[in-house]
């Protein structure tokens, strides 16, 4: 699947993707101040996704208090929007993850972190809504290795499998960052594999795959 079709000449991208813009003036408030705002829109459309509501650019404007043209001129669009919330939200769960590992620490810190963290996910109602929902535009998101999500993933898991090197005396088959993209692409495949692969997917698996790779052995 290809880029969207652009707009038509005059028009705005917001206008494409939520039909005619409103005519009735808008205060705009707060749109001087660019981080603030895009700590709210990130915070709110993560909200969104997180209770499984689909992001409508014009609705998400409104709550803001700006224009969609003011929305749209700061984060890019909703898809970059929807890249920003997801991170938000993967970068929660990792960090939930990791303090529910040193809660009661058992193994490594690398197998056990990425154990949970894949229930975590698999568990998520909202994520599960979104890719039921816009199965193409989510793994575009989740799994674009230019976009936050992957290369944040995989820098998460690599300074796991560092510190079990440092902390536990680990020995990996891998160097770290080749390592943890492998294990961050078979949680991908496992984890979304009813709209990657049409199959069912399978958190055991993953465990399993992933835990082999980081302990060298078959």
């Amino acid at each position: 699947m290809g880029p969207p079709d652009p707009p038509p000449d005059g028009a705005t991208p917001e206008a494409a993707a939520d039909g005619p813009a409103d005519p009735r003036p808008r205060s705009d408030a707060g749109a001087d101040d660019w981080p603030e705002l895009a700590r709210r829109a990130q915070e709110l459309a993560a909200r969104w996704v997180h209770d499984g509501r689909r992001l409508d650019m014009r609705g998400l404007s409104a709550e803001l208090g700006v224009s969609r043209v003011t929305l749209f001129r700061h984060v890019g669009g909703r898809e970059v929007l929807l890249g920003r919330a997801l991170w938000l939200l993967t970068e929660r769960t990792f960090a939930a993850a990791e303090r529910q590992w040193e809660l009661g620490p058992e193994g490594l810190r690398s197998t056990g972190v990425m154990r949970l963290f894949n229930q975590r996910i698999a568990a998520a109602p909202g994520l599960r809504r979104l890719l039921d929902d816009e199965p193409a535009l989510a793994i575009r998101v989740l799994t674009d290795p230019r976009g936050a999500i992957q290369p944040g993933v995989v820098a998460a898991v690599e300074a796991l499998l560092r510190r079990d090197v440092q902390e536990a005396g680990l020995e990996l088959i891998l160097e770290p960052g080749a390592l943890a993209f492998a294990l961050v692409r078979i949680g991908e495949s496992f984890l979304y594999a009813d709209v990657l692969a049409n199959r069912t997917p399978d958190v055991d698996m993953a465990d399993r795959l992933q835990r082999a790779l980081i302990e060298g052995r078959a």
